[in-house]
Formats: structure tokens, sequence, C-alpha cells
């Protein structure tokens, strides 16, 4: 399977593709500019020579037509209008959005409300011929991308496409210690974005980071 990460030059898009890429996905990072894109995918293949990443680097809209699935990394104010510029690529494909709404008041930070209550369904009405789900959320982006150590996390799934969850969970369960959940619809992407607020804040609180584990589960 190959994956393109559009908003890879951020710190939590750089991190899940170098995270996917270390376990056998095939990886594109996309940009708005190709030479940006290349210099991250650089940069990712020196800072783990002892891992046979497989990254490649290109523009968002070829970024996609090359890949099976996409993921939508930018911040949250770009995602719509980013999957809406690459809608004919992404036609029929998975495409996963992991960003939050979020902005920072004083010391705290605070959900927002995207159009259509979520930046997931903001995206799902971009690419009204695509299958949106929503992952990834609340992973540390830093532990993401630090491949010396494990990412141990619960990562919340939802979408309104059954193909689109199992393809999501299958991604996130080939990554060691992270475990997926189904979380249902789309209409829950919601309150899941608007709690990464509540964990930023616990991790200025307690100047850590936390993850989120769910209790009660079967394995």
């Amino acid at each position: 399977m190959r994956i393109a990460v559009l908003g890879a030059t951020g710190p939590a898009g750089s991190g899940l593709a170098a995270r996917l890429a270390s376990v056998g996905f095939e990886v594109v990072i996309g940009s708005r500019s190709k030479y940006r894109a290349m210099e991250v995918r650089d940069k990712l293949v020196a800072t783990w020579p002892e891992i046979d990443l497989d990254i490649s680097a290109d523009e968002n809209s070829e970024a996609c037509a090359e890949a099976d699935v996409a993921v939508i990394a930018t911040p949250w104010d770009a995602a719509a209008a980013t999957a809406s510029k690459c809608s004919q690529s992404l036609r029929g494909k998975v495409v996963i959005s992991m960003a939050n709404a979020l902005a920072k008041v004083g010391n705290e930070f605070q959900p927002l409300v995207p159009p259509r209550g979520s930046v997931a369904a903001s995206v799902q009405a971009a690419v009204p011929k695509s299958l949106v789900s929503a992952s990834f959320h609340h992973v540390p982006a830093k532990e993401l991308g630090d491949l010396s150590e494990p990412v141990i996390s619960d990562v919340l799934v939802c979408s309104d496409h059954l193909e689109a969850t199992r393809t999501t969970i299958d991604i996130v369960s080939r990554i060691p210690d992270l475990r997926a959940v189904d979380a249902g619809q789309l209409s829950n992407a919601a309150p899941i974005e608007a709690f990464a607020a509540v964990l930023l804040q616990v991790n200025v609180k307690y100047k850590t980071r936390v993850a989120v584990k769910f209790t009660g589960l079967p394995e």
C-alpha cells in the first residue's frame, strides 16, 4: 500500500510519514512545493540511516495520484482546501483526516468549531467522492516521529464508510503498540478532535506528553 501524507512538512505529518515507512508502507510526502517535500524527505532519511525508509516526495496532487490512501496532516484550517484541490486524484480513495481545530488563548488550549462541526466533516464535504475517516488525533507528534522508541496509544477511528474504517484500522494496527478503536460514525469526529485540547492542557500542567488508553476493551 502506498500512502500519501499531505502536510508532512509539519511535526505530526512528518512523524507519521516516518513511522508508516518504518513498518513497511510506501510513503509519498506531499506539499504545495515539491522541493519543500523533498527537503523533508531527505531530512527523515538522513535522521534514520539505519532504517530502510521507502519515502518519496512530490507536489500534493501528484502525491495523491500515486497513492492508494491519503492522510491530510495539514493545519486544520487548510485541510479541506488541500483535499479539494486534490479531489480528482482522491476520487474513490480512503482519505484520513488527522487535524484538530484548536487555538491557544493565553495559557490554555481551546477547541474551535469548524464549518460542518469538525475538520473531518469539512474534508468529507470537500471530497464527496472519497471515503473519509478521522484518526491519529491524539498520538503525540514527537513520539510518533522518534523511531528509536515505541509509540504507545489507542487510536480512535471514525467514518461513515465501512471500507475507510477497515482500511484505517489496518494501517493503525500495522504500527506496533498502537491499538485502533472503532469509534463509530464521522459525527464523532467533533468530540474526538476537541478532546485534543484537554490532552494538551494536561501536557502543560504536568510537563509531559500524554496518550489515550482505554480499559475494558477485548484484546
